[in-house]
């Protein structure tokens, strides 16, 4: 008996724990910024409309940050969103992912000089080097 609660109840936990999924906003072409709230809401503000793919909002969502930078904002990372998926502007790369909570796959890395790339396009280094 106590083996079947215990089951259970380790079975509603891990339920629960995917339970919880931000999901962005959809909208053909829209291009997004993803802000918070000082309640620690998202706020989805409109950026672009008419962007062809997550790549290009991912470069609007980088000139934005340059932008930002240039005027003297301090925030280094940028959170937008593009199609149903979260875009996420990080100082190695651009990663998305399907809902806030989900793991953060690269879309486009850093190159040495500070431009994006493909992963795939990036030379590999051969092992222990």
């Amino acid at each position: 008996m106590l083996r079947t609660v215990l089951i259970a109840g380790l079975s509603v936990l891990a339920l629960s724990a995917c339970a919880k999924k931000t999901l962005p906003p959809g909208g053909e072409g829209i291009c997004w910024h993803v802000g918070q709230t000082k309640d620690g809401e998202l706020k989805y503000n409109k950026l672009a409309t008419g962007v062809a793919d997550l790549e290009h909002c991912a470069a609007a969502l980088e000139t934005m940050r340059l932008k930002f930078l240039r005027m003297g904002g301090t925030n280094r990372e940028v959170t937008g969103a593009f199609k149903g998926n979260f875009i996420f502007i990080q100082r190695n790369g651009i990663f998305t992912a399907p809902s806030m909570e989900s793991h953060r796959y690269p879309a486009l890395v850093r190159t040495g000089d500070g431009r994006l790339a493909i992963p795939s396009a990036m030379p590999q280094r051969p092992a222990g080097q």
